[in-house]
């Protein structure tokens, strides 16, 4: 599944069919801070959240921003990807 980068509502998109899973994020000296993370109950079960995660992280990366996990989902992938929790606030 292809995630989207939709930098003016400042998240992160996987669409499939009608439903659309998001990641939302907000950008500050340096910060992202991942504020909330939605997958449709039909969307569920498919690791759709970790690619939203995934993505925002390698994002973060390349643009040098420290992350602050504002959403609990995010504080777990976190925790269960020991590469992403140096960018971590």
């Amino acid at each position: 599944m292809k995630v989207t980068h939709n930098i003016e509502r400042a998240r992160f998109e996987i669409q499939v069919e009608d439903a659309t899973a998001v990641l939302d994020y907000d950008l500050a000296d340096g910060l992202m801070t991942i504020t909330h993370t939605f997958v449709p109950p039909e969307l569920r079960g498919q690791s759709i959240a970790g690619q939203l995660a995934k993505a925002a992280f390698q994002y973060a990366q390349t643009q040098s921003l420290k992350v602050i996990p504002e959403c609990s989902y995010i504080g777990v992938y976190a925790r269960r990807h020991s590469k992403v929790q140096r960018l971590l606030v």
